[in-house]
């Protein structure tokens, strides 16, 4: 089983103490004690003080500022601290590899029998080849390490797949961990890949490397516990992606039905790219959003019919044969909550513009870039417009003005696309953005008087459509996604 590791990097002794504490009240199997995170740390005072108490077994490092840590001191001061603390009966002692046949020396061979020493290498500028990490596992392993530690940067999101790669191969217990927002998927899937821990954070304010997750996040969203080497991986590709609330309505659901499978927000920049990399039939199901989405049909070997006429895609499936398949259930979303629409000329835009057109609505296309307008006004018989026209444009009667673009969304949550003033025409006004779930588009059309439907609707029907996608057809749980969404939205 992976352990779930809490970094304790507390500036004083006795904040520390409360944050074990905390650790293992909130589920966490070890603590690691960041001793140069410690003002005025002196050890034989403070060692006993924090690990007598504890009431998780205990991880020991004391990281140097040459290895991204806070410690300027020599080396000499810092063995002879990791010393005391095997004596005082620590469960773990992490040494970094550069120095490791020096401490090996220092301790003369003499750890007890009950302490594990971890040898660690971190690269905080980006993830070697895999020849290039099975060799730094191999020197790690040859100066007596009882567990590997590498920890490495992403700079894309594929250079987690070659961490992943040496991780299953090691002959020893590793801990194969990439730092950064697009390095999440090694935290959370450690346990699918034989990571020997992984580590959760308290809360935002206590991390101890970039893109850790919290452990509440990793027991009560992503269900750590129940991922093994079997769980499907499925997820949500966009460029942003922190802000989507797909994760924790889809792996709350997912759970819900007994599913083996795991959502996760994957911070990607080349969707072929992505695909291509992560082409193992265990990572079976994607959801894309901007700037995927149109990208993404020609990604896809085949594609629903629908999702082919609309020319944009938000949900992909890789068969058991390894064939991708694209559809498009915002499409469903979004018509299932507006009868007819107007709307921006990207992914969602065009699944909202050709729905209203299967409807028999007049279509009004409006967008930044009047081209794409043109392009798409003329596919669907539609009329096109610039945005700014919007401005001086007055629709007839019963018309709606839908937003697909991403102006409103989180963190820009002053833009619009469309003045207040000019919002008074319309009969009705829905916006696919649904974080924040009032937007300003929104809030000022309610003003006008004008009735709103909110992106919530669309973002709960079209998690329905993905979700019996990526299940193979089992029925999804619209009320426990109504409460979730309520909930988080």
């Amino acid at each position: 089983m992976t352990l779930l590791c809490v970094p304790l990097v507390a500036r004083t002794v006795e904040e520390m103490v409360a944050d074990a504490a905390a650790a293992a009240a909130a589920g966490g199997d070890l603590v690691e004690i960041r001793l140069d995170f410690i003002q005025g740390f002196r050890p034989r005072e403070h060692l006993p003080l924090l690990l007598r108490g504890c009431p998780l077994p205990a991880l020991v490092t004391y990281r140097p500022s040459w290895e991204g840590g806070q410690y300027e001191g020599d080396d000499t001061t810092r063995f002879e601290t990791l010393r005391l603390a095997m004596e005082l009966g620590v469960d773990y002692v992490d040494i970094e590899l550069k120095v490791a046949d020096k401490f090996m020396s220092f301790i003369s061979g003499n750890k007890p029998e009950k302490c594990k020493l971890i040898v660690s290498s971190h690269n905080y500028e980006y993830t070697p080849s895999c020849e290039d990490l099975a060799n730094l596992v191999a020197r790690i392993q040859a100066v007596g390490a009882d567990i590997v530690k590498v920890a490495t940067t992403a700079k894309d999101i594929v250079d987690v797949s070659r961490m992943f790669q040496v991780m299953v191969h090691c002959q020893v217990p590793m801990i194969g961990l990439v730092m950064s927002e697009k390095g999440l998927m090694s935290r959370v899937l450690a346990p699918k890949f034989g990571g020997y821990l992984t580590f959760g954070i308290l809360n935002a304010a206590k991390t101890s490397a970039s893109g850790q997750p919290t452990v509440e996040e990793l027991l009560n969203i992503y269900h750590i516990r129940h991922i093994g080497p079997d769980t499907k991986v499925l997820g949500l590709i966009a460029n942003p992606v922190k802000q989507s609330k797909s994760p924790i309505l889809h792996n709350k659901c997912l759970q819900s039905v007994g599913y083996n499978a795991v959502y996760l927000p994957l911070l990607g920049d080349n969707l072929a790219s992505f695909l291509e990399t992560y082409s193992s039939p265990d990572f079976s199901g994607f959801s894309c959003s901007l700037p995927f989405k149109v990208d993404a049909v020609k990604c896809c070997d085949e594609h629903d019919p629908v999702a082919k006429s609309i020319g944009a895609i938000n949900t992909i499936i890789r068969r058991p044969d390894g064939k991708l398949v694209g559809y498009n259930t915002d499409y469903i979303g979004a018509i299932s909550a507006i009868e007819d629409g107007i709307g921006g000329a990207g992914g969602a835009g065009k699944a909202i513009a050709y729905g209203a057109k299967e409807k028999g609505a007049r279509v009004v296309v409006a967008n930044r870039t009047y081209e794409k307008a043109v392009s798409l006004a003329n596919a669907i018989g539609g009329q096109a417009l610039r945005l700014a026209d919007l401005e001086t444009f007055r629709p007839e009667e019963g018309m709606i003005l839908a937003n697909a673009t991403s102006l409103g969304m989180y963190p820009n949550t002053d833009g619009t696309p469309i003045s207040k003033k000019a919002l008074s025409f319309y009969d009705m006004v829905f916006d696919a953005v649904y974080a924040p779930k009032v937007t300003r588009l929104l809030r000022e059309a309610e003003e006008c008087g004008v009735k709103v439907v909110s992106g919530v609707e669309m973002f709960i029907r079209q998690a329905i459509g993905q979700f019996e996608h990526f299940t193979g057809g089992i029925e999804a749980p619209e009320s426990l996604m109504r409460e979730i969404a309520a909930k988080y939205t």
